[in-house]
């Protein structure tokens, strides 16, 4: 009986914390998709743009927080490093810089969507801990 109780409570948290981890990876992908809201919303390119910016420097503050913090182990903070290499990319599509051409106004909607795609998929390709994406969200919070 007590075996059996056991082996039902490490199931029960090994389920409790892939649902937590989906979790928050959806809180990730959902503050891009309100970024792109936003972005759809904002008719001046100017603003867009800023808002663009904002976000993906709001994000990568909050992976250097989270990989500064200690906190997570060796293979989150390869997770991370890889996460923020992608933002710095489309932080440097954005403006233009690092050999990128820079986005024109007139794109500046696709490019949002472009990069809530491409958080979307890199978010599921990188292993990030529970805990290291529970960092990353309460920092977003705390940072917003």
């Amino acid at each position: 009986m007590k075996a059996r109780t056991v082996f039902g409570a490490l199931v029960m948290t090994c389920v409790l914390v892939q649902v937590g981890n989906a979790g928050e990876k959806n809180s990730i992908q959902k503050y891009f998709n309100e970024t792109a809201c936003k972005v759809k919303a904002t008719t001046d390119p100017a603003q867009k743009r800023e808002i663009l910016d904002k976000s993906l420097q709001t994000m990568s503050k909050a992976m250097d927080k989270v990989e500064s913090s200690g906190l997570i182990s060796q293979d989150d903070r390869a997770g991370v490093n890889h996460f923020k290499a992608t933002l710095q990319e489309k932080q440097s599509e954005l403006k233009g810089m690092n050999g990128y051409e820079r986005v024109d106004d007139a794109q500046l909607n696709a490019f949002s969507d472009y990069v809530v795609q491409d958080m979307e998929q890199a978010a599921q390709t990188i292993t990030i801990s529970l805990v290291a994406a529970l960092l990353i969200v309460i920092i977003l919070i705390l940072i917003l």
